[in-house]
Parts: C-alpha cells; sequence; structure tokens
C-alpha cells in the first residue's frame, strides 16, 4: 500500500519495556534536517513506552552509508537489545542514490541475522526533498516513530518467543 494516501505513523504504544531494556539510535548527519527530525520521532515513541533517556543510546554517522558499522559497534559495545537505523537518501541525477540504498538494506539485514537482534531500518529512500519532509514529520507521520515502534515489538516478539 502507497504511503501517499496514509499517515502511517498514527499507532499507539501499547507495549511498556522494561527497566533492563537499552535501545541504540545510529543517525546519519547527511541531510541533517530529515534524520535529526527522525531521531525526535523515534525518541519520543521510546519514551512513551517507559524507556529513560539513560536507555536509549543515540550515536551519529557521516551518512546513510556508515549505518551498519555504527549499528554494529553499538551492537557489540553498548549492551543493547536493538538499535534503529535512521537516515535519508534522497534520489539524484546518477546511480549513487541506487548503490547507497542498496548497500545499507543489505548491511542491515546482515546485522539482524548475524547478531540475532532487532536492526531496524529507519532510512527514507526518496525522490525528492519534500517527499523526505513529508515522512518526517509532514503529511506522512514520522518514519523515526514507525523504527521505533518497530523495535519495540521486535524487542517484545523476541522476550515472548525465548519463554
Amino acid at each position: 500500500m502507497s504511503s501517499t494516501q496514509h499517515n502511517l505513523s498514527s499507532f499507539s504504544t501499547d507495549q511498556q519495556l522494561s527497566a533492563d531494556i537499552r535501545i541504540g539510535i545510529v543517525v546519519a548527519d547527511w541531510n541533517q534536517e530529515i534524520t535529526h527530525s527522525l531521531l525526535q520521532g523515534a525518541q519520543q515513541t521510546l519514551l512513551r513506552a517507559g524507556l529513560t533517556s539513560t536507555q536509549i543510546v543515540v550515536k551519529f554517522v557521516p551518512g546513510s552509508f556508515e549505518l551498519p558499522l555504527g549499528a554494529q559497534w553499538l551492537l557489540e559495545n553498548q549492551q543493547v537489545h536493538a538499535v534503529i537505523c535512521l537516515g535519508c537518501v534522497i534520489q539524484g541525477e546518477t546511480p549513487h542514490f541506487t548503490f547507497i540504498s542498496q548497500a545499507v538494506a543489505d548491511g542491515i539485514m546482515r546485522l539482524n541475522i548475524d547478531y540475532n537482534l532487532p536492526v531496524i531500518f529507519g532510512v527514507l529512500t526518496v525522490n525528492s526533498l519534500e517527499q523526505a519532509k513529508d515522512r518526517s514529520g509532514g503529511m506522512h507521520g514520522n518514519k523515526g516513530d514507525e523504527a521505533a515502534y518497530t523495535a519495540i515489538r521486535m524487542i517484545a516478539l523476541q522476550q515472548a518467543c525465548e519463554k
């Protein structure tokens, strides 16, 4: 279903996380206006789910291409239960968009499998700055909210499966 017709960020944070949960967020500084808005949405959702600011580890990387390595370092060094990767790649006139988008998606997927922990793809891959703004707090909601909600649900699923 196309998100052009829906604000997908309207959901309730019905799952509360326990006090021992830590979530990492890796944010690309490239397209900072967009990515920092995504970060704000993710943090607000995690706080509404019962986390404190000390349970949220935020680190910044130069661009979206560096998100998988930043996430790996959080997984290896910060005792996190999930990592949310936030970035924004905007289509340009060259194939660069395709190479970066695919590399980031592949890297994040590999981390999910290799570490057996949720690594959430919160990377906007859009055709224009306007589309990015619409999805980072505009008419289509905030994909940072959705990425945080996905992390919450995946942690809950993992805990339920381990019982």
